[in-house]
């Protein structure tokens, strides 16, 4: 049984990288023993001891996303219930929703072992359940850390049903959701996987951007022109035809946009980019 009514809490994060202090160490042993309170509350039969034991085991020695990783490995192991039903259990131990994109620090960094869970034990093909909860998961996770990089291994192996997905999520009201839609099917995201079908045909990712160039956030039209950039990179006709029809008519923040996503064509001296960016102006 799930305790909806208890709040968590997330442990103390600085608002940026500080000097002599390696990233990794977000994810440390006062981060698991947190993790387990938060759980707890909401699910009061979690094994608190055993699983921070396990957590904590060699943490030290590991990488930033290594740690996320290993922690994920000990969560699951220590729900021991379908997928679905674990995955209620971590949703409902998250702290709420954030409903604006002012910067929150590097406090999200709590939330990279859910974002392994749902990557490495929602990919179930064929498990209509398994799919939906995982979906869910990365609705709930972007709007408290991101699930640009989690979603990646649904995208790659379950192409049409996730974007099916996310074409629903494009007039979402959070604007943590909507940049899912852009940054998660960057066909290059860095620090992500690669998507090879969308690096060798973007066409299916245009209409997202189309949906999402005039967003009223600056968050979710900046991940827009990063996309476009990313695209540029392959096809850069194809980026240079999308900027020229996007000119067409264009308020000062798409030409914000077009500028933004052109600027290494730009730079490597194409004649095109430069000019599309001037008329941006």
């Amino acid at each position: 049984m799930v305790n909806s009514g208890a709040v968590p809490t997330l442990p103390a994060a600085p608002r940026a990288i500080e000097k002599g202090v390696a990233l990794k160490e977000l994810l440390n042993a006062a981060t698991v023993a947190q993790l387990a309170a938060n759980i707890s509350l909401v699910y009061p039969s979690f094994a608190v001891h055993s699983f921070c034991q396990q957590a904590t085991r060699g943490l030290a020695e590991l990488a930033l996303m290594a740690r996320g990783r290993h922690i994920a490995t000990a969560l699951r192991q220590h729900l021991p219930l379908p997928f679905v039903e674990a995955l209620e259990i971590l949703i409902a131990s998250m702290t709420p929703a954030l409903e604006s994109t002012a910067v929150m620090g590097l406090a999200g960094f709590f939330y990279l072992p859910h974002s392994f869970f749902i990557a490495e034990y929602g990919l179930s093909v064929g498990d209509d359940a398994t799919f939906h909860a995982a979906m869910r998961g990365h609705y709930e996770l972007t709007q408290r850390f991101t699930a640009e990089f989690a979603i990646r291994p649904f995208l790659i192996e379950q192409p049409q049903l996730t974007l099916q997905q996310l074409r629903q999520w494009l007039a979402d009201p959070n604007p943590h959701v909507r940049r899912l839609c852009s940054e998660g099917t960057r066909p290059r995201l860095p620090w992500g996987r690669r998507i090879p079908a969308f690096i060798q045909d973007p066409q299916p990712l245009l209409p997202f951007l189309e949906a999402l160039r005039d967003d009223s956030s600056l968050y979710v039209r900046r991940s827009v022109a990063n996309h476009l950039g990313d695209i540029a990179k392959d096809h850069p006709e194809l980026a240079f035809s999308l900027a020229k029809a996007w000119l067409k008519s264009a308020s000062s923040d798409r030409k914000w946009v077009i500028r933004h996503a052109l600027r290494y064509p730009a730079k490597c001296g194409n004649v095109t980019a430069l000019a599309l960016r001037s008329a941006a102006k």
